[in-house]
This record gives C-alpha cells, sequence and structure tokens, in this order.
C-alpha cells in the first residue's frame, strides 16, 4: 500500500473515532507499528492530529466539515462570521447556489435571509438549518451520509445536471501550486462536480489554511473564481496569490 492511501486511511479512522492507537491502525493497515508511528508523526506536521502516548486523537475536526453536534461554530467564529458576510453580498434574490458542507458554508445558511432562492447542499446540518425556511427552495442530492454530509455517485450524478449559478465550497487547504484540497477520497468528486457545474465558483477558507496543502485536490486556484477570506490573512500572503491571478476578497474585522 503506497503512502497517500495509508494517510488516507489513516483519516478516515481518526475522523470516525476521533483518537486510535498504533496497534489498531497496525492491525487494519497490516504494516509494522514502526511504519504506523512514522506516518502519524508526518500528520502530526501538517497539524492533521495530535500525538499521544500509544496513539493519536485528530487535531481540528471541524476543518473537515464534521461537526459536532453542539455548538460547532464555536472555533474561528469571528471569522466564520466575516466570510459569510462576504459571501451574502454575492448571493440575490431568485439565485441558484449550491452551499457545500462545513462550517463556514453552516454560517452562510445560518445568515441567509428567508428570501425566494433555491439552495442545494450535502449538509445534513444545513439542511435543518435551511427547512424551516418557506421561501427558500431546499435541493438535496442523494448518497450515503458520511459524518454530517451526504456523499457517493448518485449525489455526484445529480449536481452534474444542474444549473448552478454559484457554488460555495469548503476545503480543508488552500494552496499557491496545489489549490483547494481535502484529506479524504469521499467528497473529492462532488466537490469537483460543483466546481464544473457552477457559473460562478467561491472558495470559502478562513486564514488558518492558506499555505496548507491536504492529500487530494479537488480543484486549481484558476477553478476558483473568488476566494473569500477573513481579515485576518497577512498582507503578503494575499499579494502573493494575487500574483498570480487569485481573486481574493478579505472580512472586514468585526468590533467586539
Amino acid at each position: 500500500m503506497n503512502p497517500i492511501r495509508r494517510h488516507e486511511m489513516i483519516m478516515e479512522v481518526m475522523l470516525n473515532q476521533k483518537d486510535v492507537t498504533v496497534n489498531e491502525l497496525s492491525d487494519k493497515l497490516q504494516v509494522t507499528g514502526k511504519t504506523i508511528r512514522e506516518d502519524l508523526s508526518k500528520l502530526e506536521e501538517q497539524g492533521l492530529i495530535m500525538r499521544v502516548h500509544g496513539g493519536a486523537v485528530l487535531a481540528q475536526s471541524d476543518q473537515f466539515g464534521i461537526l459536532p453536534l453542539r455548538n460547532p461554530l464555536v472555533k474561528y467564529s469571528d471569522e466564520k462570521t466575516e466570510i459569510a458576510q462576504l459571501a451574502l453580498a454575492h448571493i440575490a434574490k431568485d439565485d441558484i447556489i449550491a452551499l457545500d458542507g462545513g462550517s463556514t458554508t453552516l454560517e452562510i445558511a445560518r445568515r441567509l435571509d428567508n428570501m425566494p432562492l433555491t439552495v442545494i447542499t450535502n449538509d445534513v446540518y444545513i439542511i435543518s438549518e435551511l427547512v424551516q425556511r418557506d421561501n427558500i427552495r431546499l435541493v438535496v442530492p442523494g448518497g450515503y451520509r458520511v459524518r454530517n454530509m451526504l456523499a457517493g455517485p448518485e449525489a455526484v450524478s445529480y449536481v452534474q445536471k444542474l444549473n448552478i449559478e454559484k457554488a460555495f465550497l469548503s476545503a480543508t487547504a488552500v494552496h499557491i501550486e496545489h489549490g483547494l484540497s481535502i484529506y479524504t477520497g469521499d467528497f473529492i468528486e462532488y466537490k469537483q462536480a460543483l466546481v464544473s457545474t457552477a457559473r460562478t465558483v467561491f472558495a470559502a477558507i478562513d486564514h488558518h489554511k492558506f499555505g496548507h496543502t491536504a492529500l487530494r485536490t479537488f480543484a486549481s486556484l484558476q477553478e476558483v473564481d473568488v476566494l473569500l477570506t477573513d481579515s485576518g490573512l497577512a498582507s503578503e500572503t494575499v499579494e502573493q496569490f494575487r500574483s498570480i491571478g487569485a481573486n481574493i476578497e478579505c472580512g472586514i474585522q468585526m468590533n467586539n
């Protein structure tokens, strides 16, 4: 098994269990404990996990679009609010939009007015948020549930047939060379379907994710029309991305 696939399988286990032992992973992947420890060290270097005695725990589950049952937006809530405000400025009455799964897109959903609007989403939290708003036409792709999101070929096929005007995507990381990336393969094809189908592609990404790379790239920066981020992104980073043609909008810092 190649290291990339092994790392992905480790992350799948972590995303389901939140913590795991070296012995568990060694048995599951049929490799030595030494190999697992080396893998865990590499994943820790990327900020995806934290090593503990005998194993590891998930570092930041919300960066994968996996939200806890309660208070899912506590972490970086100011940043998410800034990004949501930017997104709302691009959404108009009668638009057909897609909200990808994730905590930042959930904040966008929470701030949407109850106006005539079509929203396509695969996130069960966003579905729950919007289902009571009678002026919003809620469209839910098929597929199977993976944690708080729907995935699978049915969802991909369905989305590819839609006329989406604006798609708001989430990502684990954004990098000048490697574009937008995530760590598990479950949602790659769904995200790619949104990118290829939508007339305008927005990426809603907080500044902590810039300059990093996860395992699987699902879109290059050239495929994204607008990067929406918060005011915490360093001006040097903004200029670096703009120098290669990326369109970045930064939020305005909220006053306490």
